[in-house]
């Protein structure tokens, strides 16, 4: 089954340039750090932290190698202590970020949870994002399909889905088309490229989960 999913190229968002691979992305595409008052690198997941911004891809492995070869102090031009875990640190901010983004979107209306409610909308091309949980049952989650140039979030867990639409475990969710999907769409990107564990779940038009 196709779990598919697309976003529109923005090319009036800013680039940046990983100091980890030399790759330049649209801002959306990557994590910005800062260097906080005690001269440690700081995540800054929101974008919002002063300083001059160092960025890097929102890829597990373009932080880890970030952090271990000194990438962090020659961009400030000082040296700079880079926190043990940093990666962990960012993957959680990511998380919590797009379980922040499915709540406000629930509460505006624009998102769904349960199957019924989720096949509803698909079926009525109301879902422009399928959203299933990591953990949840692969016999269940086949029933249903990303919609049609839509996108699929695959890599929440149960319980991260949970907090988002306010109950204990969620499995199935949608989100409508407006209002905040495009951003939870992006965020949820940048979360699966730090994510250890995203082979259920992949963003891209056409692509299949494996």
């Amino acid at each position: 089954m196709t779990r598919g999913g697309h976003s529109k190229d923005r090319a009036d968002d800013p680039e940046r340039k990983c100091i980890a691979t030399g790759d330049t992305h649209p801002k959306y595409g990557l994590v910005r750090f800062v260097v906080g008052p005690d001269a440690q690198i700081v995540p800054d997941i929101l974008g919002k932290l002063p300083g001059r911004g160092i960025w890097v891809s929102a890829d597990r492995k373009a932080i880890e190698k970030a952090a271990k070869k000194g990438a962090f102090s020659r961009s400030a031009k000082t040296q700079v202590t880079v926190p043990d875990g940093l990666v962990d640190e960012v993957e959680k901010q990511l998380a919590r970020r797009v379980v922040d983004l499915i709540s406000l979107a629930r509460k505006s209306g624009s998102a769904v949870t349960g199957y019924e409610k989720v096949k509803d909308w698909l079926s009525k091309e109301v879902a422009e994002v399928l959203i299933q949980a990591v953990d949840g049952s692969g016999r269940g989650k086949t029933k249903l399909s990303t919609p049609h140039y839509g996108s699929y979030i695959g890599w929440l867990t149960a319980e991260e889905l949970g907090l988002a639409f306010g109950r204990q475990n969620v499995i199935h969710g949608a989100l409508a088309s407006g209002g905040l999907t495009k951003r939870v769409v992006e965020e949820a990107q940048r979360l699966k490229g730090v994510r250890e564990n995203t082979a259920a779940g992949v963003v891209g038009k056409g692509k299949t989960a494996r």
